[in-house]
């Protein structure tokens, strides 16, 4: 890699790219970046100009790619999955990323003397050569990017961020696509926890631990042949600190290895501490991953921001696998951040990266789940970034149709505390009208309103709409059988704390890092990463349909009120589970012994 730290001087080799910053940079003649204003910032949450002094740390300015690398890009992922093409999973080093879709290193110094003549201390400049992170305070950005950095209150809370579309010297025109890290917007974790009694004799409901997933969906097949994740790595995207104590007695209660993940802060960045609420989301990542994979190596990439935290696992190539749980609705981010997370992630499959996110948790109304509280949509049908976007795989949810429970469920746990006794019939997760909740909750699934469909989505039920479809998977997520993580201390008598609760989670959240435990037994069956593996699911749902548990009954529907958008007659806003692909599942949950053994088909 680049550098690290305060960067003074580069020293890469000068490609042969030729350069597009001819013009003298004049601070004086300027160009706007649009698309960096949050609609939730109006006139009267306005507080005024933060404090001059105000630290924005790790701010990021990405690159754009010319015409003629953009289209050679586009064409090259393609030929990445084509089996027939000679670049077939011919994965780029970040280093060859840059020679080919990279700024200029001649353009790079310009840029970078630049940033630094402005007051700002250079954080890292990664080796593709595709931005280049920074930090100052707010006044630097302001003289600097000629927008106010202003204090907001929103929705009870109190952000910073830009008054005004930030700009560029004139100079710049055609090099920067946007800037992060202006505001302080950061995303929420979206897991649902619950303290609920345990034993069946207490509560008569069942829990999921490791051994039941890996008895449900065909993991313990593989592991009796060897393939468990050894030798592969899976990055957890994360925004808080964690306490190893909690992942060893997790592992430790569930039968796993002992195996600590790898915590990476990134370089600079300050020290978010203990969110709780943040931490029972990076612990459910990095058990449930490591549950899938028991033998795989983990990283923890800490930030105060997990989309900072992606960017970083990105530019440093740091593992084949990435899990992503944290999202929003298409509509929430700014057309800045889209740009942004286009732009890695396409990186990210260019160097053989995969990348797993949760579908979201609101059925097809992803826009309304921002309101916990809401019984109807009232926003439309929307999806989820960055399970939206093309070069991710999105993960969706079902629920267990297990009745009666005797013929699914053993009456007592095992040595591991499982009970499952085979696969589990499912329907899409729809807690909402299947055991009314007063929220709306449930799998998310629908069509993108900003991507087009890729290529590769095709096959049986694939609707014809001309749009990226969601999700591309799904697994279990519903409340009914939650699933078991030790968090802040909360397992003290195995998975029971002192009063026997039990820490409890589910959603779409933890079919992410379990799907990305799969991806690395893949990686590990092939020898090799796999990069976008969305074409290969496709074309195995085809070749090979029953790698795939269809799920034909039931939707993810939301309850709605006429007069508000996309909502019918029927007052249920969303999408029918049908045979082959759908919009409330996906291609369905997986057999992952199937899947992994059928993979080798679906290459040259």
């Amino acid at each position: 890699m680049l550098l690290l730290g305060a960067v003074t001087s580069i020293t890469v080799t000068q490609s042969r790219r030729t350069g597009r910053i001819a013009a003298d940079i004049d601070n004086e003649i300027r160009i706007p970046l649009r698309g960096h204003l949050r609609s939730m910032r109006q006139a009267e949450s306005d507080e005024g100009p933060v404090d001059s002094s105000l630290v924005l740390s790790h701010m990021t300015l990405m690159f754009t790619r010319t015409d003629e690398q953009q289209a050679d890009l586009e064409r090259f992922l393609q030929d990445q999955q084509d089996p027939a093409s000679r670049d077939y999973h011919l994965w780029l080093s970040p280093e060859e990323f840059a020679d080919r879709f990279g700024l200029s290193t001649d353009d790079l110094n310009k840029v970078v003397s630049w940033l630094q003549a402005q007051g700002f201390t250079i954080d890292e400049i990664p080796s593709s050569r595709s931005w280049i992170v920074f930090s100052g305070t707010a006044a630097q950005a302001a003289s600097a990017f000629r927008a106010e950095i202003h204090d907001y209150a929103v929705a009870g809370a109190h952000h910073f961020g830009p008054a005004s579309e930030p700009s560029l010297p004139a100079a710049f025109d055609g090099v920067g696509l946007a800037i992060r890290g202006l505001d302080n917007f950061r995303f929420m974790p979206r897991v649902r926890a619950r303290q609920v009694h345990f034993t069946s004799n207490l509560s008569g409901n069942h829990y999921l631990v490791p051994a039941d997933i890996s008895t449900i969906y065909s993991f313990q097949d593989l592991y009796n042949t060897g393939i468990d994740g050894t030798g592969q790595q899976i990055a957890v995207m994360g925004q808080t600190d964690i306490l190893l104590s909690d992942i060893r007695t997790f592992r430790s209660n569930s039968g796993l290895p002992a195996s600590d993940p790898t915590v990476i802060l990134i370089p600079g960045s300050p020290d978010p501490g203990i969110n709780l609420d943040d931490l029972t989301e990076s612990d459910l990542d990095l058990e449930w991953a490591g549950a899938a994979a028991p033998n795989a190596q983990l990283l923890f990439v800490n930030s105060i921001d997990v989309f900072q935290s992606l960017f970083y696992s990105i530019s440093r190539n740091i593992a084949p696998v990435l899990a992503m749980t944290y999202g929003d609705c298409e509509a929430n981010f700014t057309l800045s951040e889209r740009n942004m997370l286009v732009a890695a992630t396409q990186q990210a499959n260019a160097q053989g990266m995969t990348i797993v996110a949760a579908a979201g948790d609101a059925g097809a109304a992803d826009c309304d789940g921002d309101f916990p509280n809401r019984q109807f949509a009232t926003l439309g049908l929307t999806v989820d970034i960055p399970a939206s976007l093309p070069y991710v795989t999105g993960v969706g949810g079902t629920t267990f149709y297990d009745v009666p429970a005797g013929k699914y469920w053993s009456s007592s746990n095992n040595a591991t505390n499982g009970s499952a006794l085979s696969y589990i019939p499912e329907v899409p997760w729809n807690d909402t009208l299947v055991f009314r909740e007063t929220s709306l909750i449930g799998g998310g699934g629908g069509r993108s309103s900003i991507f087009v469909k890729p290529s590769w989505q095709q096959g049986a039920g694939v609707p014809a709409d001309g749009v990226r479809d969601v999700p591309d998977v799904a697994l279990a997520a519903s409340e009914h059988v939650g699933y078991l993580i030790c968090s802040a201390g909360s397992c003290v008598n195995g998975f029971r704390a002192g009063d026997t609760t039990v820490f409890a989670v589910n959603g779409t959240s933890v079919g992410s890092p379990i799907f990305a435990g799969l991806v690395a037994l893949m990686n590990q069956k092939m020898s090799a990463r796999q990069g976008n593996v969305n074409p290969g699911l496709y074309t195995l749902a085809s070749t090979v349909p029953t790698t795939f548990h269809d799920v034909v009954s039931g939707g993810n529907w939301m309850p709605c009120r006429a007069g508000y958008p996309d909502c019918p007659r029927n007052g249920l806003l969303g999408y029918t589970a049908t045979r082959g692909y759908d919009l409330a599942t996906g291609l369905g949950s997986v057999n992952a012994s199937k899947l992994v053994n059928g993979w080798p088909s679906v290459q040259p």
